[in-house]
């Protein structure tokens, strides 16, 4: 297989710092492919990140793709997609060292440094360059120091003269073949974004010599095949491409169909799940596929995900629980939305620790078909957690999950969404509650039960009744316990949609024009309205206050005209619970709806409420039992494949 791994200018976006970089396109994170070889040409793995992207410093590309440093400057490699993780290659596999091979010519030096997990740098080699013919510097460098965290990577200095580095690589020497893989991508109307990832996939020979079969498991109503560029994607894989068409059984469902095609087909060594609004990062999946290789047990190992829209802006750097409220969160010690323009690796101490999660989102994870064989395949829960739980269940049976640096895609961020309305409220509720009553380490779920009562309230004092009512049905079905979890798969979701359309909070309109202006029988007090507090002490108050006004009967004009139109990002329940009517927008930006307050609807759910999560409380212990003992069928090929052929009402 060809080893040069060649700088490609599109990849010159993330983890930029100075002008070298831009914001980015759709093109940006694409990367070259070269995989494996040692100087020899003998079979190796490639380990990690080779010089692609993020170049940073006073440099440029010339015709060639070959970086050019100008004399007397420097540039640096210390970025996201070129730097080597080190600590993860010490901490998950057994290989001691690793070799920075790079082909440079003209004046300089080549200059390696590592880091501490405190974010400490060290100068660890200097090697000097001189002559116009090309010269190969290989360096094998020790693993040994990184078992807490730290990165390698390199600078270049421009001498008398410019230097020019034509490559470079980080390998990792192994009598290994590289791994098989199967795509699957599961795709609900959006048919021109999923065929953009099949014409990339087409389009990258390198990545294609990894791959047995791209599987698309289409549940929309527009498919992928009827886009026009499905065609020239098709032309170029052939047979290797293969879309199915199914009823939409969610994220669960189209995973697991791929997960079952591919261990049924026996042929590849893992299963790469891909969402199908993403820009991967090709140059990622080789780097994971290497990293899955060479661990020393079988290891899932997940992508990192970038926001489509800010392209250096990095939202997921790690994922873990917390296992006392159970809710998901970023693992210890790092932060969501970090932007690697503002603050590179070398000045960000945080990003040199290693970081432990718990799982990875499935917009990219790489699962071994060993594991799959062993734990079974997603749980029955359409959308959300299901990612989570089988991450749990699969560090629970000795199968760790890596987020790999280097390995990431573009994705719209959740910042975007609001998935904790509406019907997709039900699966948040119900799938973290059983994801808690399998996982959990707390005879009652810990503060969960607690931590639900108190979301259902928080949904009632904001006017979300539909959404209350739903979190309502989700406590419900739990307490019914597992045998119903493959059966709502299909048909929990129109079911769903037809019980929030009783609700005012769930019917939107697209212009706030088809809407009654507001009006208040009253002015504001002292030209005030209700305030937006930021700080803690505010809210507590706004929360109190807001409390008591769900006693009282709504003012009467609210009933015919609203009080305030609430962008979505103030829509925080302790401020509107002081409205009494409100015209309040979506998170996408696209509609609004018009809350009404109901103080018998309030007062009724609150009592039903109280009495469900007292029974979740209190049956927790055998809920629990019948749920661990229900898992083994509800993950197995059995059980899906019913799902997959029909089921009984």
């Amino acid at each position: 297989m060809r080893a040069s791994q060649e700088l490609d200018v599109r990849a010159l976006y993330v983890g930029a710092v100075t002008s070298m970089t831009g914001s980015g396109d759709a093109d940006s994170g694409r990367s070259g492919s070269d995989s494996r070889r040692d100087d020899s040409g003998d079979s190796t793995d490639q380990a990690g990140a080779p010089a692609d992207s993020g170049m940073t410093g006073h440099g440029r590309i010339d015709e060639d793709d070959n970086a050019v440093v100008e004399a007397g400057r420097r540039i640096t490699f210390g970025t996201y997609f070129n730097a080597f993780p080190a600590s993860y290659w010490r901490r998950w596999s057994d290989h001691k060292t690793v070799r920075l091979v790079a082909r440079l010519r003209g004046e300089g030096s080549l200059i390696v440094y590592r880091s501490t997990p405190r974010g400490h740098v060290l100068r660890t080699e200097a090697v000097p360059v001189s002559g116009d013919d090309p010269t190969t510097v290989t360096l094998d460098l020790t693993l040994a120091p990184f078992i807490d965290g730290g990165w390698y990577w390199f600078d270049l200095e421009g001498g008398d003269g410019n230097l020019v580095l034509e490559q470079a690589e980080w390998l990792i020497e192994t009598d290994k073949s590289a791994g098989r893989v199967t795509i699957g991508i599961t795709t609900f109307n959006r048919p021109d974004f999923c065929a953009d990832q099949l014409v990339a996939l087409s389009q990258d020979p390198s990545t294609l010599e990894y791959l047995d079969e791209i599987i698309v498991v289409d549940q929309g109503s527009q498919k992928v095949v009827e886009t026009e560029k499905y065609a020239a994607a098709k032309a170029v894989l052939g047979d290797r491409l293969r879309i199915l068409d199914q009823p939409n059984l969610g994220g669960s469902g189209g995973f697991s169909r791929a997960m079952l095609e591919t261990v049924q087909r026996g042929a590849s060594d893992y299963v790469l799940l891909l969402d199908d609004d993403v820009v991967c990062e090709l140059e990622g999946i080789k780097r994971a596929v290497a990293f899955a290789d060479l661990a020393k047990r079988p290891t899932i190992v997940g992508g990192h995900m970038f926001s489509l829209y800010d392209r250096t802006v990095m939202h997921a750097y790690g994922e873990a629980l917390a296992k006392w409220t159970w809710f998901w969160g970023p693992a210890p010690a790092t932060k969501h939305s970090h932007d690697w323009a503002r603050r590179p690796l070398r000045s960000t101490p945080w990003l040199h620790r290693r970081i432990d999660v718990d799982y990875n989102g499935w917009w990219m994870c790489l699962i071994p078909t060993s594991v799959i064989r062993e734990i079974g395949m997603s749980l029955p829960m359409f959308i959300k957690w299901d990612d989570a739980e089988f991450g749990l269940r699969a560090g629970a049976a000795g199968f760790p999950t890596a987020s790999l640096p280097g390995v990431a895609v573009w994705h719209v961020p959740w910042t975007e969404k609001d998935d904790t309305l509406d019907w997709q409220a039900y699966f948040h509720e119900r799938n973290r509650l059983v994801s808690a009553l399998l996982h959990s380490p707390y005879e009652h779920g810990g503060r969960l039960v607690l931590e639900s009562l108190t979301n259902h309230a928080k949904r009632l004092v904001s006017m979300q009744y539909g959404t209350g009512e739903i979190i309502m049905m989700a406590l419900q079905d739990v307490l019914e316990g597992p045998g119903r979890m493959h059966r709502d798969l299909a048909l929990r979701l129109p079911e769903l949609r037809e019980l929030v359309q009783n609700y005012p909070d769930a019917r939107t309109n697209p212009a706030l024009d088809l809407y009654p202006s507001p009006r208040m029988k009253r002015p504001p007090r002292k030209g005030k309205g209700i305030p937006n507090p930021t700080h803690k002490a505010g809210k507590v108050m706004m929360a109190a206050t807001g409390l008591v006004r769900q006693v009282r009967a709504p003012r009467s004009m609210s009933v015919d005209f609203p009080e305030g139109i609430v962008p979505h990002v103030d829509q925080k329940w302790f401020r509107l619970s002081h409205y009494d009517s409100a015209i309040v927008s979506t998170a996408d930006g696209n509609a609004a709806a018009w809350y009404r307050r109901d103080r018998r609807e309030f007062k009724e759910q609150m009592r039903r409420s109280s009495a469900l999560h007292a029974r979740l409380y209190k049956e927790w212990p055998e809920l629990s039992a019948q749920y661990k003992q229900a898992l083994a069928d509800l993950t197995s090929v059995e059980s899906w494949k019913s799902s997959f052929e029909g089921l009984d009402d």
